[in-house]
């Protein structure tokens, strides 16, 4: 337990009708307190930061205000007048039945101050929602709050219910694709109560600690590292009173929720909600803040979306998953790729290219740019003859004629890039000048260092008083203007892990030879972590010959579903081959399968889209399988390397047309042909299945008499051949 406050007084209803009174509540804390968004939150707070053209903190109302919801107090600390003023000047300010207060301090550096003075304001009178504004999501609370309820009425102990899903982090890189670090969550899988919450394992020892009390208390626990914490969580009122009582809790998860669980005199209890099809996620850094937008790009967040938000009258949705504002001015030769999106009044050039990217509005871009997974805010100029890969611009930029933006490149507000410049991957760009001593999120745990400083410099930068950047025009090349920002020593690993570019393919072959294939098997005590993560006793191993082969199946079940969201993945997010190739590998490695399991998972996997891709006829659906075999037929033959794997291809898609794809059986001629023709099946493997299902019953030869004509073609080409050689 931390430093007890003395004579703290919790002002806590305990009668639940009273409670019931109550509109439902939220506190929503618009401080990032991270140090991750450098340099763009030293001129403007996180939460106003665009997201897909609309400021993160209208998606968190928005959904808040959905959810039922009908009064949220906003924290606001640094940039503290900027968050008032967007809010008073906008819809919030007149929302019927819906109420948004901003509750302000300079002085708080931590989620845990924001909390005690909001105490000290006697502003929640019951149950809450507590919530961070870079938050996204369109999950229901009804059943969330009903199971806190329940729970309350029957222990008074249990005061907080965090929601999570499942989201299972790469084998590579031991992050999510959120970026951030594989979580460890051990749950009672029968109450759903929080036993355990590590965010920070040090994996080089190979294994977590649990204390062993943890388990002799509940007759069934499960570790999982397949978890996502979303940070919404429903709190009751005692919450507050504890973090008054404890000035030592500074962190909601680092400090905050290992506190209650290790404590074990007050009793408290934190249990989970586990949310399904709906979506829920976080924006912690540069990775996110690019995941989150191309999940809301695909639509993974309706409504809340940006035709929805903004008005269809404004945003029109066309094919591809092209937003495009009305009064936008395209050239005929520019192209346009899919899952972009670009505002009003900006003005596109000649043979341009634009893909997986957003573009802002009133931006100008001239001739022959080349625009990929990018992130281009408000009137921003690119010349014509620039090169810009997965980079994130800021409002007010401009990029003269012909420079270069390698990936992870981020420029802040107003930089000028000099003609024909490139700017080093990972660059960090501001008119500002790099703080002398590097911040760190555990010292400053939720707090941007420029709480009071930071807003006088983005007054001075917005206003007439700007800094002196006479000393600077050579760091950007002829014309430029701005400071490019070193990365501290031993900080570079962070910046391409939490980048908006993809991790490069070095990193992770030379992540995948450190990684040791033990890895998946974490020990403490004699006791076995699964890579499910399960846990079991050594007396588990003597089960019977039947429960392994039912958790080979269930492995071989989750291994393919891992497979194809990689798959998936991939395919939304442009992903090269070569990437791919090494996180279907590095699944292989962790579940332990083999070369064979990973083609029949990938080929399952392009069928699956090619059935779920629109389509009105067979014709409509074959050019479908057409075009995702020809796209990824190299992802698929890395896995095929004999004629063995060869053949287990084609059983599986007749297991396939038998059971999850039925719409594929009139067509399995024309993908046996097809997959020959595309070279992923040879000759011989066709053959070989066919002399194989011969012996077998009639109904188990459904297929191959369908493919007679096929299989006779290539039957008598290969006798051709044979009178050619002799």
């Amino acid at each position: 337990m931390g430093a007890q406050k003395k004579g703290a007084t919790a002002r806590v209803s305990e009668d639940p009708e009273e409670l019931a009174r109550h509109p439902l509540q939220a506190i929503l804390l618009a401080d990032s307190f991270t140090t991750k968004f450098r340099p763009i939150t030293l001129e403007r707070p996180k939460v106003l930061l665009p997201l897909v053209n609309i400021p993160m903190i209208n998606y968190t109302l928005a959904w808040l205000e959905s959810a039922g919801v009908e009064e949220v107090f906003v924290f606001c600390c640094a940039h503290s007048k900027q968050v008032i003023d967007y809010l008073e000047s906008s819809e919030w300010s007149s929302q019927p039945n819906f109420s948004v207060t901003t509750i302000e301090s300079h002085n708080s550096i931590s989620a845990g101050d924001a909390l005690r003075l909001i105490y000290e304001r006697n502003v929640i009178h019951g149950d809450f929602v507590l919530i961070s504004g870079d938050t996204v999501s369109n999950m229901s609370l009804t059943q969330a709050l009903q199971e806190h309820k329940d729970r309350r009425k029957k222990d008074a102990n249990a005061i907080m219910t965090m929601v999570v899903k499942q989201a299972k982090p790469s084998p590579i890189t031991q992050q999510s694709r959120l970026g951030t670090d594989e979580l460890f969550m051990a749950i009672n899988p029968v109450t759903k109560q929080l036993l355990y919450y590590e965010d920070k394992a040090e994996y080089s020892k190979g294994f977590i600690s649990l204390d062993k009390t943890l388990i002799a208390d509940n007759p069934s626990v499960i570790l999982h590292n397949d978890k996502q914490d979303c940070y919404i969580d429903i709190c009751s009122q005692e919450v507050l009173s504890l973090f008054t009582d404890n000035f030592d809790y500074q962190h909601l998860r680092r400090h905050f929720v290992k506190g209650l669980l290790v404590d074990d005199i007050m009793g408290y209890k934190i249990f989970t909600h586990e949310i399904h099809s709906s979506y829920a996620a976080r924006i912690d850094n540069f990775r996110s803040y690019d995941t989150i937008s191309k999940d809301i790009i695909q639509r993974w967040t309706y409504p809340f979306v940006p035709d929805v938000l903004c008005g269809s009258s404004a945003i029109k949705v066309e094919r591809q998953g092209t937003y495009r504002a009305s009064d936008v001015t395209l050239s005929r030769s520019a192209q346009l790729g899919s899952f972009i999106f670009i505002g009003q009044g900006t003005k596109i050039g000649n043979d341009t290219k634009i893909s997986h990217s957003v573009i802002g509005e009133r931006c100008t871009i001239g001739s022959n740019v080349t625009i990929e997974g990018s992130y281009i805010w408000n009137n921003v100029t690119i010349e014509d003859g620039c090169q810009l890969r997965n980079a994130i611009v800021c409002d007010g930029v401009i990029l003269k004629s012909g420079a270069v933006l390698q990936p992870g490149v981020i420029l802040s507000f107003k930089v000028v890039v000099g003609q024909q410049f490139v700017v080093p991957a990972y660059s960090k760009v501001s008119l500002l000048q790099q703080p002398t001593q590097q911040d760190s999120d555990e010292e400053l745990e939720y707090a941007d260092s420029t709480s009071g400083t930071g807003e006088l410099r983005s007054d001075k930068l917005n206003g007439d008083i700007a800094p002196d950047l006479s000393e600077t025009a050579s760091e950007l090349g002829t014309g430029g203007v701005g400071y490019i920002w070193k990365v501290f020593e031993g900080a570079y690993d962070e910046e391409w892990r939490h980048s908006v570019a993809p991790i490069p393919t070095d990193k992770l072959v030379k992540l995948m030879l450190d990684r040791d294939e033990d890895e998946e098997l974490l020990t403490q005590d004699g006791n076995v972590i699964s890579a499910s993560g399960e846990l079991k006793t050594d007396s588990d191993g003597n089960g019977s010959e039947d429960d392994d082969n039912e958790d080979s199946r269930d492995d071989y079940v989750s291994f393919e579903k891992e497979v194809e969201a990689t798959f998936l993945r991939a395919v939304h997010e442009n992903v090269k081959v070569d990437l791919a190739v090494l996180e279907v590998n590095a699944l292989r490695l962790s579940y332990n399968m083999a070369s064979v399991d990973c083609g029949g998972a990938i080929f399952y996997s392009m069928m699956k889209l090619a059935v779920e891709s629109p389509h009105n006829s067979a014709s409509e659906l074959h050019r479908n399988a057409a075009d995702i075999v020809t796209t990824w037929q190299k992802l698929l033959k890395s896995f095929l390397h004999d004629i063995d794997e060869e053949i287990e291809v084609i059983l599986k898609f007749e297991e396939m047309c038998l059971e999850s794809a039925k719409e594929f059986a009139a067509l399995f001629p024309q993908i046996l042909h097809l997959l020959y023709d595309k070279e992923i099946l040879q000759e011989d493997a066709i053959l070989r299945w066919a002399d194989e299902k011969e012996g077998a019953d009639e109904s188990d030869k459904v297929f191959l008499k369908r493919s007679e004509k096929f299989i006779q073609w290539l039957r008598e080409a290969e006798e051709e051949e044979e009178e050619e050689d002799e």
